[in-house]
């Protein structure tokens, strides 16, 4: 027996020693690789909107790799087409895995967001940030807490557009939205906050025309359209209910937020109309310093929604991968939370900004990013705990300017 003991203290004994060998091995080795970063977004669908967000995202990579990249390397970024529908979201995310990714920015449809991590992302352990995934659904997704957003859900929002929409005296509107987790959300969040008489009304994909749908939203004496669909769709919808004498009135959720709208309806008829978005902070520090970097860097400011989240859910990912010390997944997304949150020294979302937060963290001090759209304080769906609502209006002379932002907290 005292023989057995002895070799079972020895193999004990090496054991302990191969693993203590073996675990920073695999650290070292997951340290000597290159962060890869991925941008999933509707390039196909929505090429102008893609485009400003993926002027985020890429000015986010320069700005972490001028401050000395991630653990002692330059970041990388690649892009997938996510198309804004399930399957092709579902594929794209899978295609990124294969190749390597540590984390995904986007996808940036609800719809895809929500197949993306409960079926790619979440098991995978691949923290992945959408910048405009808006729907209250992905709030319960079943991600494993690998999922999170730097916008604000549409809980916030739905009641900003039914409050508006009685500020422009109407008490009876008709509501026509897109049949997906995005259109669901905001067309319920809006319901729930609206006092008057409501006809509701999906659309789906591919329809010839809107006019059935146009007509029965109208039924009950609406006064105006509340249009909950994405760009090229409402065009559609606004363009046939202006044709066919249904609607002259509109509002509008984020997803219809587009220069092509006013500039192909024309603003004699939209004029002065109204409309709901998630907004980055007015009071944002670090806004005047990353707004030049953007403008040195394009040329001009995004005139897309979402931009400015996109780059904080980038930096976001780099911070908490540093703070990390790894590029596991898992210990990626264990501290996206401290980096966004208090105790912390300030960090902003700007160039010098992201420089400090690097060094800090590689110095084992930590940070509290105040990015440029947001503070990203999140609870523990994921979401952020405040943030804004932009008010906005298309202008008679074809812009887009905004009337107000409102705090949610």
């Amino acid at each position: 027996m005292a023989v057995g003991r002895s070799y079972m203290a020895r193999w004990v004994t090496v054991c302990a020693v191969f693993a203590a060998l073996l675990v920073p091995a695999c650290e070292r080795a997951n340290r000597s690789e290159p962060m890869k970063i991925a941008l999933m977004l509707d390039y196909s669908g929505a090429p102008d909107v893609s485009a400003d967000r993926q002027r985020g995202f890429e000015l986010a990579i320069e700005h972490i790799n001028e401050g000395g990249g991630v653990l002692g390397h330059p970041v990388e970024g690649v892009t997938r087409d996510a198309t804004r529908t399930p399957g092709p979201a579902i594929e794209a995310a899978q295609g990124l895995i294969e190749e390597g990714v540590h984390a995904i920015v986007g996808p940036n449809s609800s719809a895809a967001s929500l197949a993306v991590v409960e079926n790619v992302t979440g098991p995978a352990a691949i923290p992945t940030i959408s910048p405009s995934a808006t729907s209250p659904r992905l709030t319960q997704a079943a991600d494993s807490d690998f999922f999170f957003r730097t916008t604000l859900s549409d809980t916030a929002q739905g009641p900003v557009l039914a409050r508006v929409t009685r500020d422009r005296g109407f008490d009876n509107v008709g509501l026509i939205y897109f049949d997906d987790p995005y259109g669901r959300g905001l067309a319920g969040s809006f319901a729930e906050a609206w006092d008057g008489g409501l006809e509701a009304v999906a659309v789906v994909d591919g329809q010839a025309s809107y006019l059935p749908e146009l007509q029965r939203s109208a039924s009950a004496g609406a006064q105006a359209l509340v249009v909950v669909t994405f760009g090229s769709q409402a065009l559609a919808i606004v363009r046939e209910a202006l044709d066919e004498g249904v609607f002259t009135q509109f509002l509008f959720g984020d997803a219809a937020k587009r220069p092509r709208l006013i500039e192909e309806i024309g603003g004699a008829a939209l004029g002065g109309m109204h409309g709901t978005a998630g907004a980055p902070s007015p009071d944002s520090t670090a806004a005047p310093a990353w707004e030049d970097s953007f403008r040195a860097e394009f040329g001009e400011l995004p005139v897309m929604t979402y931009v400015r989240e996109t780059y904080d859910a980038t930096v976001a990912l780099a911070l908490a991968a540093q703070a990390a010390g790894s590029l596991d997944g898992a210990a990626i997304r264990d501290h996206l939370r401290g980096i966004g949150s208090s105790p912390g020294q300030v960090v902003l979302g700007t160039a010098a900004g992201v420089a400090e937060g690097l060094r800090l963290l590689a110095d084992g001090r930590e940070v509290d990013y105040e990015g440029v759209a947001s503070s990203l304080d999140w609870d523990e769906h994921g979401d952020l705990r405040r943030g804004h609502i932009e008010v906005w209006r298309f202008t008679p002379d074809g812009r887009i300017e905004t009337v107000e932002t409102v705090l949610f907290e």
